[in-house]
């Protein structure tokens, strides 16, 4: 089944109100070997990232 217009923009209101974003800037090349990496991971780049966020804020006692 197609995923119709109407999906296409329920799934837009719900991320707006659901999810902040942050956009993040690497150098030319590096988001190829990330995305790879993560994938090695059986990650998404995005679960990846906030993974390590959370690591990292928990070690050092701020989660």
């Amino acid at each position: 089944m197609a995923y119709s217009d109407a999906q296409k923009e329920a799934t837009a209101r719900y991320n707006k109100k659901a999810y902040d974003r942050i956009e993040i800037k690497v150098k030319k090349g590096r988001k190829a070997l990330i995305t790879a990496f993560a994938a090695r991971q059986d990650k998404s780049v995005n679960q990846f990232i906030v993974e390590l966020i959370d690591k990292a804020m928990l070690e050092n006692g701020d989660a």
